[in-house]
């Protein structure tokens, strides 16, 4: 491992850095896909999206091309998307988008876009596999506790941003914890990172509806902020898918 892929030391991650995120803001953006990527979606979710103008307020950070393509596509969904009124064309949209996620991050057969980390950084492609037990082992040291719906492995893409909404969270009134400052930085740079963007990838080539390619793509351009902003290179491990 060459030492350039060694994240910044808390103390390198300037105090006035820190001060410009707006952590209020990524507390919401890191709940939103947590939501958004854990389960499958409900009607009153997507509703709670159009009404709070979701796509339309979500920030530019540094305007890539992820960014507004993914704002553009989401916000084109959430426009066309039914009134509750209709009720045949509402139950026949969320059938529709809830067989989406079901391909691409559920099932039945091999999702197409398979949101937990081990599946891409072993070999043989199994969940709960050895990088998901040192996530494991990375959360019990840090008194991380997680939320379980239903008996899952801890590496899916949803549940990392459950644990930055907690972190961001924590942030907004303890900006000077450095501690929490490194957690953070590790947690992207060895567990999420070095997958989470082929995640991405996969899902933006195979989503069938603008609502989850959208949301792909406002991921891994948010990942790309985090990256920037904390300070870290993904450490270059092999995928295998």
């Amino acid at each position: 491992m060459s030492s350039n892929t060694q994240p910044l030391t808390p103390s390198a991650l300037t105090q006035s850095s820190i001060n410009n995120i707006d952590f209020v803001e990524y507390q919401g953006l890191a709940r939103i896909l947590h939501h958004s990527l854990i389960r499958y979606p409900e009607a009153d979710f997507i509703k709670g999206l159009k009404e709070c103008d979701v796509a339309g307020s979500w920030p530019e950070f540094n305007q890539r091309t992820e960014n507004s393509t993914g704002r553009k596509l989401l916000q084109g969904f959430l426009q066309q998307w039914p009134n509750e009124a209709d009720t045949a064309q509402a139950e026949k949209a969320l059938i529709t988008l809830k067989l989406d996620y079901g391909q691409l991050f559920f099932g039945p057969g091999e999702p197409t876009a398979v949101p937990q980390g081990s599946v891409y950084l072993c070999e043989e492609q199994l969940i709960n596999d050895r990088t998901t037990v040192e996530l494991m082992d990375f959360y019990r040291a840090h008194g991380v506790e997680l939320q379980l719906d239903y008996k899952q492995p801890i590496d899916h893409i949803g549940l990392f941003f459950a644990v930055l909404d907690q972190s961001f969270g924590r942030l907004q009134t303890e900006v000077d914890n450095q501690a929490l400052i490194r957690f953070v930085q590790v947690l992207l740079q060895q567990h999420l990172l070095p997958w989470a963007t082929r995640c991405c990838e996969l899902a933006v080539e195979h989503a069938n509806s603008d609502f989850y390619r959208g949301l792909a793509l406002l991921t891994s351009d948010f990942l790309l902020q985090l990256q920037q902003d904390f300070q870290v290179l993904a450490i270059d491990k092999r995928l295998f898918r």
